[in-house]
C-alpha cells in the first residue's frame, strides 16, 4: 500500500487566509496520527485562467495541474470561506470544470469559516449538497471556524478541540494510522 495523497483546497484568494489556516491546521493533526502526503492550494494556486475557463480544457498548465492533483487525491479537504451565507463563486467554478465520476466515493473532509457563527451553516446547507451531487463521501465532521477562532491567522480557541478529535476519528477508516505498515511506492 502506498502512501495516501490528501489534497486541500481553500477557497481564497487573501492571503494570508484564514480559510487556509485552517486547512493547515488540519492537515498538520492529521499528520500527526495518520501516515499522509500532503499538497494544499488556495484560488491564487489555481490562477487567473480559472475566472475565464468555461471548460477544464481551457484551464493553463497552473491551474490544471491543481485540478488534476484534485481529481487524483485519495482523500480531500475542502474549505471556503462563507461570502454572504454561501461559497464563492470561483470556489464553486473550479468544481463545475471537474467530471462528477471523478469524486465519486471520494472521502471529502468539510471546513468552512466565516465571520460569525451565524454562518456555521454553510458546511451543511452548502458544501455537503455540493459534494452530495458529485457522489463523494463527505465524512460526518465537518469544521466551521469563526474570527473568534483564530488569532493572527492561525487557529487559537480551544471550542473547536472535540470537533478535531471527532474528524481525526472519522479518518480512522480511511487513512492508515502512522507506522501501519505503508510501503512507499519506487
Amino acid at each position: 500500500m502506498s502512501i495516501p495523497r490528501l489534497v486541500g483546497i481553500a477557497g481564497s484568494y487573501n492571503r494570508p487566509s484564514k480559510t487556509l489556516a485552517l486547512a493547515e491546521h488540519i492537515t498538520a493533526l492529521i499528520g500527526t496520527r495518520y501516515a499522509t502526503e500532503t499538497a494544499l492550494y488556495d484560488l491564487n494556486d489555481v490562477g487567473p485562467s480559472l475566472g475565464g475557463a468555461l471548460w477544464r480544457k481551457d484551464l493553463d498548465r497552473q491551474a490544471a495541474a491543481v485540478v488534476d492533483d484534485i481529481v487524483a487525491a485519495d482523500v480531500l479537504l475542502v474549505g471556503s470561506p462563507t461570502y454572504k451565507g454561501s461559497y464563492p463563486g470561483l470556489f464553486k467554478h473550479l468544481f463545475d470544470l471537474i467530471d462528477p465520476l471523478e469524486l465519486r466515493g471520494k472521502p471529502v473532509i468539510l471546513t468552512a469559516t466565516g465571520g460569525g457563527d451565524r454562518h456555521a451553516l454553510i458546511v451543511e446547507h452548502q458544501l455537503r449538497p455540493l459534494f452530495g451531487f458529485f457522489g463523494a463521501r463527505s465524512l460526518p465532521t465537518a469544521i466551521y471556524a469563526s474570527d473568534v477562532d483564530f488569532r493572527d491567522y492561525k487557529v487559537a480557541s480551544p471550542r473547536s478541540a472535540a470537533r478535531f478529535d471527532d474528524l481525526l476519528s472519522d479518518l480512522s477508516g480511511v487513512l492508515p494510522a502512522l507506522g501501519a505498515g505503508i510501503h512507499h511506492a519506487a
